[in-house]
């Protein structure tokens, strides 16, 4: 194994962020820490009071419904990801009361060797009405927040089809990020088995082996890492990819997913990414070189509007977006898979 330098820090932003302020820094398409963003949460503060005061803090309001959690063994080293075979995953999921998960938590905490465990991606509003009522996101108040729980955990860089605003509450969580351009240098997995929904990279970013996967080492070379303690965020922008460790004992981040821009009914760009693997990928060299053009002709747009020459009453499915052409454009491929 392969050890490499310190990746270049993620920029940072400290001090009161506005909307307009944030509006900036998401234009600008890039990661960046938000210090301080929400120190005033009362969740906070009790996490200042450490792991047995956080656990307190939480089990003031019993949660309304039972949750998933995932364990790995201590063999893991904290890392959630697949068995060596890649036939399955390494972990198990259970469900159970969360009172009773952050009891595990505090009960690990003591063991020189504790498994790894976490509850994942749970609607706060949801689970723990009052303790979304108590610590909000003036930035995005039209986004429902999710709650991550775990110990010392590891998840392989993955993305997310959405941009991102992570939290961390209580302990502390380190995120590595990589432009989406570097999807090759990553070497992604499964689609269909995978820890994190979407593909995720097969390298160990503690222990990258180069000579398996030599191109890692372009990718670290334009990886950004940063260490957030209570109190922090980081804004991940749209499909960058992201590993994140979490350091501590009791470990809490809360996250805002969102899509912004995008015209109400559209397509998932993931599913046309599926079907173009389906349809396109096993064809000739020949026929998927033609197929490329027409994709950057009518999808991508590289000579311009496709359908400029067209009068607007003929332009038929490449008319302004809208949920009722959106809608048409289901239908018809509705028929086209029958």
């Amino acid at each position: 194994m392969t050890t490499l330098p310190q990746p270049a820090a993620i920029d940072e932003f400290e001090g009161k962020l506005d909307a307009e302020q944030f509006a900036i820094l998401r234009k600008a398409g890039q990661p960046v820490v938000l210090r301080g963003l929400v120190a005033d949460w009362p969740a906070v503060a009790a996490a200042s009071g450490g792991d047995r005061a956080m656990a307190g803090y939480m089990a003031r309001e019993p949660s309304t419904r039972p949750v998933t959690a995932i364990a790995a063994p201590p063999s893991e080293g904290g890392r959630f990801f697949y068995t060596p075979d890649l036939s399955q995953l390494n972990f198990s999921r259970g469900q159970g009361r969360l009172e009773a998960f952050i009891g595990d938590l505090i009960t690990a905490s003591d063991l020189p060797d504790a498994p790894a465990l976490a509850v994942q991606s749970e609607d706060i509003a949801d689970l723990l009405p009052r303790f979304a009522a108590e610590n909000r996101l003036a930035l995005l108040p039209q986004v429902r927040p999710r709650i991550w729980i775990g110990n010392r955990i590891r998840v392989a860089p993955h993305y997310d089809l959405m941009e991102n605003v992570a939290c961390c509450v209580a302990g502390q969580r380190r995120f590595t990020l990589f432009p989406p351009d570097q999807i090759a240098n990553l070497y992604p997995g499964s689609f269909e088995l995978t820890p994190a929904g979407t593909p995720v990279s097969m390298v160990d970013t503690d222990a990258p082996d180069l000579d398996r996967f030599p191109r890692f080492e372009k990718a670290w070379a334009a990886a950004r890492q940063a260490t957030l303690e209570p109190g922090d965020a980081i804004y991940i922008p749209y499909c960058w990819w992201h590993g994140v460790e979490s350091l501590g004992p009791l470990n809490i981040l809360v996250n805002y997913w969102w899509n912004e821009g995008e015209p109400e009914g559209i397509g998932s760009p993931y599913s046309a990414l599926l079907h173009g693997i389906l349809s396109v990928r096993h064809l000739p060299p020949e026929k998927r070189a033609i197929w490329k053009t027409m994709f950057d002709y009518y999808v991508f747009e590289e000579h311009g509007d496709p359908v400029e020459h067209l009068p607007v009453q003929a332009r038929g499915l490449f008319g302004s977006p809208s949920p009722a052409l959106f809608a048409r454009m289901r239908e018809i491929i509705r028929g086209l898979l029958r």
